[in-house]
């Protein structure tokens, strides 16, 4: 049995939910390498991502280079002497990089690779209405979220599950994912899958504000998906027009009641308890909602405030 010393890269709250899961299975964590502060809010402070917050909390070797190929970067990986490296919600890593461990390079994907490579694969499986997801782990290649697989786990998607709450379930299968995977490779005991391209893999595109607007045309169902799927963040947005006034709003949180009607579609219909939106074949019952320069708010505490009138509608 090899003993293991991992360098570990990461940025977000996902990546520090395996990061810790190593740690307190007492793998030796010899450095981590996480994204350079940047300026955030109003006051333009330095923001330390949420990796480099745990790894100040628990005395851990730090590295934060903007360049990857830079000199003095790899020169200090180099001394770190690593014979794994562990990559969860990072970037693209050169190969001299990758390559540099004896035992490799594994990243761990929350998605039933090769299906939802890319940037956001948990809202995309909501977003297109799956039934399953689940993690992967694979050996970096010089492709993204191409390379041959080791592990994976699936996991079923709950009917009104958010983005949100699928992602801290899949954190736990991921961090449980993670250390089988390092059981194996200090074992000798490796063994992988290539991944097969085809025509129907399903992509995890980045999001933006574009894929990130309601269509209202679409069905119910496929609006719910999204609103499931972008929340809460970066969330589903919309244009309200009530009146002469049009507000762009963003929604959190909704609930699909299937009926037939005669309404238009994107309608807005309210009364003192509830914002309901026509849609095909049934009506949207807002749950959660934000508008501009507002705080997110239940749809009760929004309509003690403000009211709205018949030829209100989204669109």
């Amino acid at each position: 049995m090899e003993e293991l010393r991992i360098i570990f890269m990461g940025t977000p709250e996902f990546a520090v939910g395996i990061l810790d899961t190593i740690i307190k299975n007492n793998y030796n964590v010899v450095g981590v390498i996480t994204a350079a502060d940047k300026p955030a809010g109003r006051g333009q402070k330095l923001k330390y991502s949420a990796v480099k917050e745990y790894a100040l909390a628990n005395s851990l070797t730090l590295l934060q280079p903007t360049n990857l190929k830079d000199e003095d970067f790899l020169a200090k990986l180099k001394s770190l002497n690593a014979n794994l490296q562990i990559v969860v919600a990072f970037r693209m890593l050169p190969k001299v990089v990758w390559e540099m461990p004896d035992l490799g390079t594994f990243n761990l994907h929350a998605s039933l690779l090769p299906n939802y490579r890319g940037a956001a694969p948990i809202n995309w499986a909501i977003i297109n209405g799956e039934n399953t997801t689940g993690v992967t782990t694979f050996f970096i290649d010089d492709k993204i979220d191409t390379g041959a697989m080791i592990l994976n786990s699936e996991i079923a998607i709950e009917p009104e599950e958010s983005a949100g709450q699928l992602h801290d379930r899949l954190m736990l299968l991921g961090s449980k994912t993670v250390i089988e995977t390092l059981k194996v490779i200090e074992n000798g005991n490796v063994t992988t899958t290539i991944q097969e391209d085809n025509d129907d893999i399903k992509t995890a595109y980045k999001l933006n504000k574009e894929n990130c607007k309601i269509d209202w045309t679409k069905s119910g169902t496929e609006i719910n998906n999204l609103i499931r799927g972008l929340s809460p963040y970066p969330a589903s947005w919309c244009f309200l027009k009530d009146k002469n006034e049009e507000l762009s709003i963003k929604i959190y949180e909704a609930k699909l009641f299937l009926e037939s009607h005669s309404y238009e579609t994107g309608k807005l219909i309210s009364s003192k308890k509830e914002i309901k939106i026509a849609v095909q074949g049934g009506f949207l019952h807002l749950l959660s909602l934000q508008l501009p320069g507002k705080k997110r708010m239940q749809v009760a505490e929004l309509l003690n405030g403000i009211t709205f009138s018949d030829s209100a509608k989204v669109y």
